[in-house]
């Protein structure tokens, strides 16, 4: 029954609680990471893949200077129309396209930037390829993943918890997926199949991921990715028990007010 089909698929309520309970979670401190990485470089172009629901997208509009222009696309239209809806501080190109084929010309940014996308490309080195191919001389690609799933203390949670409510069919997404492509070796390898000749810098950066309640991060993981698609699939009436069952695990870990756990991501910085 896991499929990695339906990894991708981002419809439905997904976008609305993905921005509301998840960004802040766990991808606003890795936003402004990233984005402080580039916004000491000159820029005059730069193009954001995977955007989501504009995270990165709004810290880009924030950070950069309004002469540098930013498109921001995404695989999936229904994040990208909440990501347009909620906004930025100054005016972005919005635009859906997929990461293997990129619909621009070539040597037209000087920087590609992505956020937590890489895991769910189909062909990673094909998505490289075509992000050093719209690259100009001298252009970076900077980009993060999330580190082993072991390392991710609220995921890893909510994964052992499904493991025990699903014994012989336990839903994989959270570490099949975001937390399935975080050895370094083969990111390296695949960027060199992407066409990459200088060798990456890696960081690997630690963060805490805070909520109120236990039940913020149960909703999250369970309701605002694709990981409800893989429980909806053992039955449609099971969501709620899912996540009555992810929030009491992480209760029983962390605690039944506000919670605190680690969260751990790759951050991987190439020129051309």
């Amino acid at each position: 029954m896991n499929s990695p089909d339906i990894d991708k698929v981002f419809t439905g309520s997904i976008p609305r609680l993905y921005e509301e309970y998840l960004v802040p979670l766990i991808f606003e401190p890795y936003a402004a990471d990233l984005v402080n990485r580039v916004a000491s470089r000159p820029l005059a172009r730069v193009l954001e893949i995977a955007a989501g629901t504009g995270v990165v997208t709004r810290q880009l509009a924030s950070v950069l200077p309004e002469s540098v222009s930013i498109v921001a696309t995404d695989l999936n239209q229904p994040m990208l129309d909440l990501a347009s809806e909620v906004g930025t501080a100054r005016p972005v190109e919005w635009r859906q396209a997929d990461a293997t084929q990129l619909p621009f010309e070539d040597s037209v940014f000087d920087a590609v930037v992505c956020q937590f996308g890489v895991m769910f490309f189909p062909d990673k080195s094909q998505a490289f390829s075509e992000a050093r191919r719209v690259l100009g001389s001298g252009g970076i690609l900077i980009f993060n993943v999330w580190d082993r799933i072991e390392e991710n203390e609220f995921a890893h949670s909510v994964a052992a918890a499904l493991a025990s409510l699903f014994p012989t069919d336990p839903p994989r997404f959270m570490a099949r997926t975001p937390h399935g492509y975080h050895d370094l070796a083969t990111i390296a390898r695949d960027l060199k199949a992407g066409g990459f000749r200088s060798s990456p810098h890696i960081s690997t950066v630690a963060a805490r991921s805070r909520a109120t309640s236990p039940r913020i991060p149960a909703i999250a993981y369970c309701q605002g990715t694709p990981l409800r698609n893989e429980i909806a699939a053992r039955g449609k009436s099971r969501l709620d028990e899912a996540t009555d069952v992810a929030e009491a695990a992480i209760a029983k870990q962390f605690g039944r007010g506000p919670v605190d756990g680690k969260i751990q991501a790759h951050v991987i910085t190439i020129e051309c």
